[in-house]
């Protein structure tokens, strides 16, 4: 198999290169002879996403077989790993998932060739520019990163996987992850090719908006698993620690969710065409630098793959895309301009403007936060790291910022609001935000005595702020196709939806955004509690009671453990019993927590066993209190219903019947003046 899967990776990267060079060939013809030179290369680039196949086919099939002679397969499994995880070594490690980054560019390549009569040319000349991308990863697997690399001697078994990763949603975070970084290649190749070849209209977006809707759900669900798994496996009472590689993921996605919002004003106004084709040109470059940050070792990071060489075939690589990117914006700028120019302040379009500035300034001051250590080392010759209190420093005015932006934009006009408008749209929205505001204050938030919780009461209130207006625009909708149809409320709710899945999708995941922020003001009144617990001992923590009834010891072949029996009390109430669990794994001794969570809509009470007292032996249990941590998640997934909503296609208008006037006979109607 080893073999084969070399063969395999030769075979793509000629079909890739032929691709391109052939398809660049044809895109300058416009004979018979350069259609039959165009479709020759898109076959052969359809064709890659085969030969890639057989290459990732003949990896995972070394990892099912046990084939140890394979250095990868040595590396990343043994024989008693459980299947899954088996096939998960394909993106487990570094030459694993270059290929498995090739093998999903491919078959996205496969689908956009597939789809080629949606526009010939464009596609055409898109395919071009896949093909290219795709040849650097072919290059990396076949010489840099080879994943069929063999040992110098067959071993009995192999070194396994990392055990924090033997979890069911690390099997699905990281093909979430790369579906989202690599589909950014897609509205990337359509706006390059677009601006190319001056194309004409805005029809390069309508062909795109699917292909980044869907990339940006995959990256969306991709962080969100990493996150969940961050929380449930390291037991280190978060989900997010704002760790280099967790900014990766964050930066594409911020400047992805930008240019769904500012594509709008495109299509709408022909405004913000220069920032909209930047702006996915930079989403795909920050893809190539996440991937270059796990693995040239320039950030440390414990999520990152070993430090390589493999560093500077990305930064060439990125190198190449700026000149192009650059070179192709020189010299067809003009044909970018701007149709109309913005008119009001007070309108949407100066909403979708300001939501897109924080965004990308979001972005860019995460990238900075990121990249610090590096900064400073040029600057005054001394590493200096940031953590999360620079983050949430910076980050957390600029998201309520956004989310007024998101409360308030569709209450605003196109090109003006009119004052008595806003009188109208907003008195609602804003007295439910204020009633909110006062009502956490009578329950015990202390604004004005502690500045996280003056964030979280300003974020619970814009979030009731923004779930109200989408409320209203279901609500004033629904209500004109309920007089058209004369049905019921919630059947012209409906139809309005399915009119427009697009504007009211983006409006459910919009309520998905404010449920989401309601979790994270959660984090504003977390308590902890750490204690050595001998038998009988009590934690308290809030008001909860955690007593140590028992704990014991345990061994088996792969690792042994240290489990508390702990009985939870809520004042006098009993919950319940936690168990939380710490093993050590074989040979290394590896340790991996087994929290104990006991979750609510309002709180979760999370343990974790942190391990024991070298002097006593006796354990040490480390108790949180968690508020809203599920509406994360519960966010998480509306915002996936909606944008799922956004990718239907719209349902035919509704028409009212007309009721005709009733003919009168013609022996009724008398003649003109007969009445005289």
């Amino acid at each position: 198999m080893p073999l084969f899967g070399n063969f395999c990776l030769i075979f793509a990267l000629a079909l890739a290169a032929y691709s391109f060079v052939v398809g660049a060939i044809a895109s300058r013809r416009r004979d018979a002879a350069g259609a039959r030179l165009n479709e020759t290369a898109r076959r052969a680039g359809m064709a890659t996403f085969f030969a890639v196949t057989g290459a990732a086919v003949a990896l995972i099939w070394a990892s099912v077989t046990n084939d140890f002679s394979v250095a990868y397969i040595y590396g990343h499994s043994n024989r008693a790993l459980p299947v899954a995880y088996k096939v998960a070594a394909l993106w487990s490690g570094q030459e694993g998932s270059l290929l498995f980054w090739s093998w999903l560019l491919s078959g996205y390549g496969f689908v956009l060739r597939l789809r080629h009569k949606v526009d010939q040319r464009l596609v055409a000349v898109a395919s071009v520019i896949l093909a290219g991308i795709q040849i650097f990863f072919l290059l990396l697997v076949n010489y840099a990163a080879n994943p069929f690399g063999l040992m110098d001697r067959v071993m009995a078994d192999g070194k396994g996987l990392n055990i924090l990763l033997q979890y069911a949603e690390m099997v699905i975070h990281p093909p979430m992850l790369y579906l989202g970084y690599v589909g950014f290649s897609v509205p990337f190749a359509f706006a390059l090719a677009a601006l190319i070849m001056k194309y004409p209209g805005e029809k390069w977006i309508h062909i795109t908006r699917r292909w980044t809707i869907v990339t940006w759900l995959f990256l969306s669900v991709g962080i969100t698993l990493g996150a969940h798994w961050a929380y449930a496996v390291l037991g280190w009472g978060g989900y997010w620690g704002w760790d280099p590689v967790e900014n990766a993921s964050l930066f594409p996605w911020l400047t992805g969710t930008a240019f769904l919002h500012s594509v709008m004003m495109q299509e709408k106004r022909g405004m913000m065409k220069v920032w909209n084709v930047w702006l996915i040109f930079i989403t795909f470059m920050l893809t190539i630098l996440g991937t270059l940050m796990t693995r040239s070792g320039i950030i440390s990071s414990v999520h990152a793959f070993a430090e390589s060489p493999i560093g500077t075939w990305f930064y060439i690589f990125l190198a190449i895309v700026i000149v192009v990117c650059v070179v192709a914006y020189a010299l067809n700028r003009k044909h970018l301009k701007s149709e109309n120019a913005l008119e009001s302040l007070v309108s949407r379009e100066s909403s979708f403007m300001f939501n897109n500035l924080l965004l990308v300034g979001a972005c860019f001051t995460v990238l900075c936060g990121t990249f610090f250590p590096i900064l400073s080392e040029w600057v005054r010759d001394r590493k200096m790291t940031v953590g999360a209190p620079f983050f949430n420093k910076v980050f957390i005015p600029v998201g309520l910022l956004l989310l007024l932006l998101t409360a308030m934009g569709p209450l605003l006009a196109w090109r003006n609001t009119s004052f008595g408008s806003i009188k109208r749209n907003f008195a609602i929205p804003f007295g439910l935000s204020l009633i909110t505001a006062i009502a956490l204050v009578v329950i015990g938030v202390r604004p004005l005595h502690d500045l996280a919780q003056f964030f979280a009461w300003i974020g619970l209130s814009l979030a009731v702020m923004m779930v109200v207006t989408v409320a209203s625009e279901f609500l004033r909708g629904g209500r004109v196709l309920q007089g058209k149809t004369g049905g019921w409320l919630l059947g012209g709710i409906y139809h309005l939806g399915r009119r427009n899945t697009r504007r009211y999708g983006g409006y459910v995941a919009h309520v998905g955004v404010a449920l989401f922020v309601v979790g994270l003001c959660g984090l504003a009144f977390t308590r902890d509690q750490e204690q050595e617990m001998a038998l009988h001992d009590k934690l308290q923590v809030g008001n909860y009671t955690l007593i140590n009834q028992a704990y014991t010891q345990d061994e088996d072949d792969r690792y042994r453990s240290d489990t508390a029996l702990l009985d939870v009390y809520q004042g006098d109430k009993y919950l319940g019993q936690l168990n939380p669990e710490i093993r050590y794994y074989k040979p290394d001794g590896q340790p991996d927590h087994i929290v104990a969570n006991r979750s609510t809509l309002r709180e979760d009470l999370y343990v974790v066993y942190e391990g024991n007292n070298p002097d006593n032996g006796r354990p040490i249990i480390k108790a949180f209190i968690n508020p809203l941590v599920n509406w994360v998640w519960i966010g998480v997934m509306v915002m996936i219903l909606g944008t799922s909503f956004a990718l239907v296609p719209n349902a035919a208008p509704i028409t009212s019947p007309v009721t005709a006037p009733a003919a009168v006979p013609a022996k009724q109607m008398q003649p003109v003046g007969a009445a005289k």
